[in-house]
């Protein structure tokens, strides 16, 4: 009796520390998950921007599998679990991969756009990619789906549809086979496709190479699996940066030789009385048998409607902190995008950087970027105007109102984060059928 029970000890004591081991890790790592939750929705960041999982408590188990299959949680946590269930405790950090869906091996996850709060409009498409206009498509992150490689793929299958309608006869004569609206990764996918296939088309880039991508911030990690390209073959990255992707998709325009006329917007898509479109641009007027639309969400950057606001020192995202040094910088907006390009300016060797933000307080960033706005500015790398509107721009300085006072600063470069005007109501105006989505596939 004396040995079994000696025995029972051996194995019992190192069992139960494995356990105590493990309790005390799950607790610590849930209570961390929760503060960075409560962190999240205390700054408001409470709304995925598209595509996103919607977790059932009661089919998770609590395994982590989820977790550990988003592809975004090393550098940006997206996933946690809080007291053994799985949870979505970074809801802005979500970019639509749709991993944790297909880890879960409880079928616990379903992959949702909006939520009850803020609705996501979405066009309706049939399944393949054709909007409620006859022979106008939409592919990429326009139609919910922000993932890289899923933009790829639908451009490349929304152009091979779009072959098949012209084939068919199903659209009037035109100049053009298809007119192409964007430059990111569908629609550079999708130009590739048209030259493969050997049909007219146009490509037009209101930016940049990249479109949504060339935006990303430095270093972003952008791709995670392998997809293929027309006329390139497979794409073997597995994990690559927004710049290397960027510099390999330059190397293929110039090798291929692919069209995309930058800097050129599309203003208005109207239906001509042959069957097909006419679009018209900021630079001319084309006609066209059909459309493909891969212009992302984020639409037109959302301008101050001031005057000097047209000049070139004005811009609407920060590329890279470098560029400003030794230069008297202003940041316009309160969000994320605008503390990071403020506080990382800040931190350039001569610059000279003013924060202006309408509102009172900084309610919509993560605190992160909070605490390192208030470090520069006690520092004095920073000077902070809250409750500031910008007046008017010069070639050489800005004025700003702050509570009724004219303020003029020295100004070499200016940077807007005041968003978006998402291109719903271009969908709208075109014709094109859009549905509001709260929290629903």
């Amino acid at each position: 009796m004396q040995y079994s029970l000696e025995l029972y000890m051996i194995y019992a004591i190192p069992i139960l520390s494995v356990w105590l081991i493990y309790v005390i890790y799950t607790k610590r790592k849930s209570k961390r998950n929760l503060a960075l939750k409560t962190e999240e929705f205390e700054a408001g960041l409470t709304e995925p921007a598209s595509l996103h999982p919607l977790i059932d408590p009661g089919k998770c188990m609590g395994c982590g599998t989820c977790v550990k299959a988003c592809p975004e949680q090393a550098n940006h946590p997206v996933l946690g679990l809080i007291d053994n269930k799985a949870e979505l405790i970074a809801p802005t950090n979500c970019i639509g991969h749709g991993a944790c869906k297909t880890a879960c091996p409880f079928d616990a996850i379903t992959l949702v756009f909006g939520t009850e709060k803020r609705g996501v409009d979405i066009p309706l498409l049939k399944p393949n990619f054709e909007t409620s206009m006859p022979g106008i498509y939409i592919a990429g992150e326009l139609g919910g789906m922000g993932l890289i490689r899923n933009a790829i793929e639908q451009g490349y299958k929304a152009l091979d549809y779009i072959v098949d309608d012209l084939n068919n006869g199903a659209s009037a004569s035109a100049p053009l086979d298809v007119f192409i609206v964007g430059a990111g990764p569908a629609g550079f996918c999708a130009s590739l496709r048209s030259m493969e296939k050997k049909i007219k088309y146009k490509t037009v880039e209101q930016e940049s190479l990249g479109g949504t991508v060339f935006q990303f911030p430095r270093g972003k990690l952008v791709m995670t699996a392998p997809v293929k390209m027309p006329l390139v073959g497979e794409v073997k990255f597995t994990e690559t940066t927004k710049e290397k992707l960027l510099e390999f998709w330059q190397k293929v325009e110039k090798k291929t030789g692919v069209k995309i006329s930058y800097h050129e917007r599309v203003e208005k898509i109207l239906s001509n009385d042959k069957g097909g479109y006419e679009v018209k641009t900021n630079k001319d007027v084309y006609h066209t048998r059909t459309i493909l639309l891969t212009i992302g969400r984020r639409g037109t950057p959302r301008k101050l409607g001031v005057p000097g606001e047209d000049l070139s020192k004005v811009t609407y995202r920060l590329i890279d902190p470098e560029q400003y040094r030794n230069q008297h910088v202003l940041i316009v907006g309160g969000g994320d995008s605008a503390l990071e390009a403020a506080h990382s300016i800040a931190d350039e060797p001569g610059t000279t950087v003013t924060l202006s933000y309408r509102s009172g307080a900084f309610s919509r960033a993560k605190k992160k970027n909070r605490a390192k706005v208030d470090a520069a500015v006690d520092t004095g790398k920073i000077n902070l105007l809250l409750s500031s509107n910008v007046v008017e721009f010069t070639p050489e300085e800005v004025t700003i109102d702050k509570g009724g006072d004219k303020i003029v600063i020295p100004n070499d470069a200016a940077i807007i984060c005041a968003g978006g005007i998402l291109p719903t109501g271009f969908l709208k105006e075109t014709g094109i059928n859009v549905e509001t989505k709260h929290g629903t596939a």
